[in-house]
């Protein structure tokens, strides 16, 4: 057994068995055009070249079985038109050399049938309808329907169908037959050079328009008779529960019905010279490009094109497709440090890296489940078979289990990871809801420096108002500033040492129409994991921008300090953002400092490092902010281009009662000052700890000890009242004020 069917192995295993799934879900084919609709095929497609044509079955028809594949459907072919010949002789009797010209060009149009991807139902098209509605339409259904078995066998075993998927074929078009020369008769309709009495001569006085009409009314009732018992094939071989289906493209219908009224053409053909007939073949052969195309325009659409996996609107659809009594997991997968391989090897070597990754969470998961490529470096799996978070954290761990083996790549193995967010689907969420719920959950998994996280519903972050919040702030983001209802308010930061204004920190609030003031921790919880974030940071840094170009009209300068998200950093374009605000509203970039979490070093560290260093060189200062919660780590403060960093005020305020406390914070000041860093204290709001933190040498403190946080025009009222005052001097006990 291969590496790809133990992994497979460990996935069913990990997922376990479905009482509910019957014996062909449980061996399902890669690539089976057939009755069953409800499973999008995973494979591989490359737009330039032809569909490849695929068994029907998880195991090839090679070698012994094809062969007894072969004699067995011929044999029912043969047998089918003995029995036909026994039921009706006179139908076979006396045929013409037309008849016959026609069962030969279909046996050899069969040869080539038409493949339609995406579609079960009629996923096959057989170009020999063309001759043996023909055939029915002149001379009757028995011999229509024995070229018909002839050629379905011919199409078997070109396409090297199973004898069950040919006899599924043989039903299917033997209903269709059945169907219009029931029409047929009811109707009288019959054209044909025997019947009608048409000579060359007599073309002129042939098939009237009554007669047209009644063929277009046959044809109707041969692709509704197909479709009909494609989906009772369907019911009968597969799952009995009721599929919600989209609407696609319809070239199979058009292409159905351009080949069956094609047939009476033929017949007028045949009055003039039986070998006119194989002219017909250049006809099948623009059917057949027509569908060919519309098969690559929907695959282009609903493929990616660089791994060949389904992509987002692939996976849409699917999740539209739900079971109401079965529960599905969607787990979004996002590949750590991925740009280190562009940045090393180049984009190709990265390019060929995914695709490379796509092949290997193809070859492990099952069939039943869907493998695509949402775009850059992230990948989902939509499993089918999920009874709750723990068989989708096995599944996870599988995943992340099979990605770890190196990938070989130019002679050098490179080594990947993945963070996954799960999320689980039940009811009736929606495509949209479950991706940002699986996206969530994994930038949680990111930001806590997990493998995998599971989106719950008992998490506040993960309520429907949260939800209803991050949708509300993406469509107020959309308007103009002046109603969007986002204000900024800023705090003052006090330098220790002298009292004096040395900068602000802006503070996001959103006045909401019925909410009231919505704070900053409940916006970024909201916006954080979204590409939410991107457009509400761009949105604060333009105004802190356009206030720091008034307050330097104003002659008052001010340095003011900006949060920023690990989604901003990772995205890398932030620098240009920033650079191109500050040349458009000509602010020197000393006046702009922007926070950065320890969080956000964790996800990928080498990107945030180029960032940083980029809005370093720019002359855009760097704090690393609430240093001392997260995954603490003195290398960032030795390797990124830092200007200060914040002491968290879970720290600072509890200074004056908890000696633990005071001994981090002098600790971080100690450590700062021999790097050359400023300390800045959040959370000052007494006299004790602003003496405590005076004689710890800390530089710069902020909170409500000094000001609380207040929009632009009341801080510059506050500028105008404010006096800078020095701490009270521990030995002597009075105040020195400048």
């Amino acid at each position: 057994m291969d590496a790809a069917r133990l992994h497979i192995a460990g996935y069913e295993a990990a997922v376990g068995p479905c009482a509910d799934t019957g014996p062909e879900q449980q061996q399902p084919a890669p690539f089976a055009p057939g009755p069953d609709a409800t499973r999008l095929d995973i494979h591989c497609f490359d737009p330039g070249k032809p569909e490849p044509e695929r068994p029907d079955s998880a195991r090839p028809l090679t070698g012994t079985r094809r062969r007894r594949t072969i004699v067995i459907t011929a044999i029912g072919s043969v047998a089918g038109g003995l029995v036909l010949w026994a039921a009706d002789p006179g139908a076979f009797a006396g045929l013409p050399a037309a008849f016959w010209v026609m069962a030969v060009l279909a046996l050899i149009a069969d040869a080539r049938p038409y493949l339609v991807p995406g579609r079960r139902a009629s996923a096959i098209i057989l170009p020999s309808i063309c001759f043996t509605f023909a055939i029915l339409l002149a001379w009757g259904g028995p011999p229509a329907l024995a070229v018909q078995f002839a050629a379905v066998t011919v199409a078997g075993v070109r396409l090297r169908h199973s004898v069950r998927r040919t006899l599924h074929l043989a039903l299917q078009h033997a209903v269709a037959l059945g169907a219009a020369s029931a029409v047929a008769a009811l109707t009288s309709l019959r054209i044909g050079p025997e019947e009608l009495g048409i000579g060359p001569e007599e073309l002129a006085i042939g098939p009237s328009w009554h007669d047209a009409a009644l063929t277009c009314a046959t044809a109707a009732a041969w692709i509704a008779a197909r479709y009909a018992a494609a989906a009772c094939v369907r019911r009968w071989t597969a799952d009995s529960r009721p599929r919600i289906h989209r609407r696609r493209g319809h070239a199979d219908l058009l292409a159905t019905a351009s080949l069956l009224l094609l047939g009476p053409i033929l017949l007028v053909a045949a009055v003039v010279s039986p070998a006119l007939l194989p002219l017909a073949l250049l006809a099948l052969h623009a059917v057949h490009r027509m569908v060919r195309w519309a098969g690559e325009s929907e695959r282009a659409a609903r493929f990616d094109s660089l791994t060949g996996l389904p992509n987002r609107r692939a996976l849409q659809a699917a999740i539209a497709e739900r079971s109401p009594d079965r529960r599905r997991a969607l787990l979004l997968l996002d590949l750590d440090r991925f740009r280190t391989v562009n940045d090393a090897l180049g984009h190709g070597a990265g390019d060929r890296l995914l695709a490379r990754v796509g092949d290997r969470l193809a070859a492990v998961v099952p069939a039943h489940d869907l493998v695509v490529r949402l775009g850059g470096d992230e990948f989902a799996v939509l499993a089918t078979r999920v009874e709750g978070p723990a068989a989708a954290r096995r599944i996870a761990q599988h995943l992340s289990e099979a990605l770890s083996r190196p990938f070989p790549l130019d002679g050098t193995p490179v080594e990947l990871s993945a963070s996954i967010g799960i999320a689980l689907q039940s009811g009736r969420r929606d495509a949209g809801t479950l991706l940002r719920e699986a996206e969530a959950a994994m930038y949680e998994a990111k930001q806590r420096g997990d493998q995998l996280a599971v989106h719950g519903p008992d998490a506040a972050h993960h309520s429907p108002d949260r939800l209803a919040l991050l949708a509300e702030l993406r469509t107020a983001l959309r308007k103009d500033p002046a109603d969007d209802g986002i204000v900024l308010y800023y705090q003052p930061q006090i330098a220790i040492a002298t009292g004096e204004v040395t900068g602000v920190e802006a503070l996001l609030r959103w006045c909401h129409p019925r909410r009231g003031t919505v704070g900053p921790e409940e916006l970024l919880r909201a916006a954080e994991p979204t590409p939410v974030m991107r457009m509400l940071t761009a949105r604060v840094l333009e105004e802190v921008i356009i206030q720091l170009a008034q307050w330097c009209s104003q002659g008052r300068p001010l340095r003011a300090a900006v949060n920023v998200s690990a989604r901003d950093l990772h995205a890398g374009d932030i620098a240009d953002r920033v650079g191109a605000l500050l040349e458009r509203y000509a602010v020197p970039a000393e006046l702009l400092q922007l926070e950065i979490t320890e969080s956000a070093l964790m996800a990928d560290p080498h990107r945030v490092l180029e960032t940083t260093t980029r809005l370093s060189r720019m002359g855009v200062a760097i704090s690393l902010d609430d240093f001392g919660t997260g995954y603490s780590s003195l290398q960032h403060l030795r390797r990124l281009p830092l200007a200060e960093v914040k002491i968290d005020r879970s720290f600072v305020l509890g200074m004056a009662t908890d000696k633990g406390d005071a001994a981090i914070v002098r600790s971080v000041v100690g450590l700062a000052e021999a790097l050359g860093l400023r300390a800045v204290a959040e959370g000052v709001e007494d006299e004790a700890t602003w003496r405590l933190l005076a004689a710890a040498g800390c530089h710069t403190a902020q909170g409500w000890f000094h000001a609380r946080p207040m929009p632009a025009a009341d801080l510059a009222e506050w500028l105008a009242r404010y006096r800078p005052v020095q701490p009270r001097k521990i030995d002597s006990g009075k105040p020195s004020k400048l």
